[in-house]
């Protein structure tokens, strides 16, 4: 889920100069919580490198099939949408396009691109680059792009026309609440990608083992160098459009590299050792960092938008045993073993206390979707968990200590992760051990993320329960990708032709429901609604948010960062 933000949430956001945080393990440590209001960038100096963490190899260097953070991260930068998001108001501004118009009816936009923008390798950027874009590649049935989920109204895909080389314009069936937002997506190169989509290679172009150089983009970065498990090297695109106030080309910096390390403990000794200039923070490596007082900044950007959940495969053309999918498709037994997940010792043992429980597909960052007290929960109770799963048939029938089925098969299942991630690696075990205790056997098996992601996305579907974690996004219909039964992401059971259920039914037509609703407080009141739908069948068991704390070197000027991504991070610059 590309997290994409809008201008709704601006009011729901509290920001302190300075917060001061404490946990069993980290005593008081400082941070800075940062005021949008003082987000007033400099005219800065050309020159220097940022070093930052990656935290995987990309699966594809595609924009269009991207789907897991580790491909997202990689090529943040290099493409540029119609529109992008200001950090700082929190409302849509222009990024390829210069200007649009909209009709008084809300449904025929015209967009005015920029006539000063070329792709990566000089050839001028025009509206049969957007139109391509549109029309060949995201809606294009045969390619699998979540972007298509979120560019589509009430099920019907807009029409997109060139009206000159310079202007395009976007009719749609009805007026769309997120549709500016929905302009962020990256636009493609024509030139570059037009063969392949006609001889049905699209979604093989543009893979791993492509030569940088072939990466075409309108972003402020190009790829430079790639190189497996080790680094991906960036410099600046020469042909990028935006300048500072006093006409200097950005961005100021000359590079960016991303080292590769899947494990947090070894990209923790990295920025330690000054090789990388920040990184994001678990709770248990803040005394650490705390240590360092003098050189570096750390920041605690409030509750993380992302979720951590595990999920159960309902998929019925999926490679796992009829009778588990039974099991997994029947909410009872979801609900079981969501009373049977100790949240609040995860909290505790997992983030060390700077983290909360979570029930719900939202966090406290989505203000104002998320409301306490509104969305049902599932306490730690492991009584009540045995109790609901021997009210659907779930028995000790041959006393071994582990509950059968009305069939008597033994109910057991594989759950997997990503390897390197120790703290799904650790809740994965803490679950492992509650659900021992209620007769529950689990084989948990942490596995490669790229591995770990085919096998969740792509025919057979051959898994039966995995933790793993989404990014999430300000305004919940780009989370439809997820949450409505047609979505790629739709985790425990993808691409649906019609929905499985009456509830993800429902689901579905709230979720198209609230893309069209123009009314602030109804869109909310829609999108509560799935929520809680959601949260009640527990199709994903959510177990905790964490906070978002980050740490940098006091190296920088123009530093403004946020939960969302750093403000105008073109015009970062090394200090003297």
């Amino acid at each position: 889920m590309k997290p994409v933000v809008t201008a709704l949430l601006l009011i729901f956001f509290l920001f302190l100069p300075f917060h001061l945080l404490e946990s069993p393990s980290a005593g008081k440590v400082e941070f800075i919580r940062v005021d949008p209001k003082d987000f007033n960038p400099k005219p800065g100096r050309r020159g220097g490198t940022l070093y930052f963490i990656l935290s995987g190899d990309p699966k594809t260097l595609n924009p269009a099939l991207a789907q897991e953070t580790t491909s997202t991260a990689v090529l943040s930068g290099v493409f540029s949408g119609l529109t992008r998001l200001d950090l700082k108001t929190m409302e849509v501004k222009p990024d390829l396009a210069q200007r649009w118009e909209v009709s008084p009816d809300g449904k025929v936009w015209t967009f005015y691109l920029r006539k000063d923008v070329k792709w990566s390798d000089g050839t001028p950027f025009t509206a049969d680059d957007v139109i391509f874009t549109f029309n060949e590649v995201y809606y294009n049935d045969s390619i699998p792009s979540s972007t298509r989920d979120i560019l589509t109204v009430d099920g019907k895909k807009i029409k997109v026309e060139k009206v000159d080389d310079y202007t395009v314009r976007f009719i749609l069936p009805k007026p769309f609440a997120p549709f500016l937002n929905a302009l962020s997506a990256d636009i493609l190169p024509k030139h570059k990608l037009e063969k392949a989509v006609k001889e049905g290679k699209f979604n093989t172009t543009w893979n791993v083992n492509t030569d940088p150089k072939e990466i075409v983009g309108t972003g402020p970065w190009v790829i430079k160098e790639y190189i497996k498990g080790q680094r991906v090297v960036y410099e600046r695109n020469p042909y990028y459009y935006e300048r500072d106030e006093e006409r200097s080309r950005l961005p100021y910096l000359e590079r960016r590299v991303g080292i590769i390390v899947s494990d947090p403990d070894t990209a923790l000794l990295k920025f330690k050792s000054g090789e990388v200039d920040y990184i994001g923070l678990r709770p248990q490596d803040i005394q650490q960092v705390a240590r360092m007082k003098g050189k570096v900044l750390l920041y605690d950007l409030g509750s993380t938008p992302s979720t951590t959940f595990l999920v159960f495969n309902q998929n019925p053309n999926a490679k796992i045993p009829k009778y588990k999918l039974r099991w997994f498709r029947n909410p009872i037994f979801r609900r079981a073993v969501s009373h049977a997940i100790d949240r609040e010792g995860i909290c505790q043992l997992v983030y060390n206390g700077l983290a909360k429980p979570l029930y719900t597909p939202i966090t406290e960052a989505n203000r104002p979707y998320y409301l306490e007290g509104y969305y049902p929960e599932y306490p730690y109770d492991l009584e009540k968990a045995k109790e609901l799963l021997e009210s659907i048939g779930f028995r000790d029938r041959d006393g071994d200590g582990i509950l059968e089925d009305e069939e008597g098969h033994k109910l057991k299942f594989t759950l997997i992760t990503n390897a390197g991630n120790k703290e799904r690696e650790t809740i994965g075990n803490i679950i492992k051990e509650d659900l021992k205790k209620i007769g529950v056997e689990v084989h948990f098996q942490p596995i490669d993320f790229n591995s770990l992601v085919s096998r969740l996305t792509s025919p057979p579907y051959e898994w039966e329960a995995v933790i793993i974690g989404l990014t999430g996004s300000i305004d919940p219909h780009f989370g439809r990708n997820v949450w409505h039964s047609s979505g790629s992401l739709h985790m425990w059971y993808p691409r649906q032709e019609k929905p499985a259920t009456e509830w993800e039914a429902e689901v579905d037509r709230l979720m198209d429901r609230g893309a069209v609703e123009l009314d602030p407080k109804k869109r909310v009141e829609i999108y509560r609604k799935a929520f809680r739908i959601i949260t009640e069948k527990q199709p994903m068991i959510f177990i905790a948010t964490p906070e978002s704390l980050m740490a940098i070197y006091d190296k920088f000027e123009n530093l403004f960062p946020t939960v969302w991504g750093w403000y105008e991070e073109n015009r970062l610059f090394l200090k003297d």
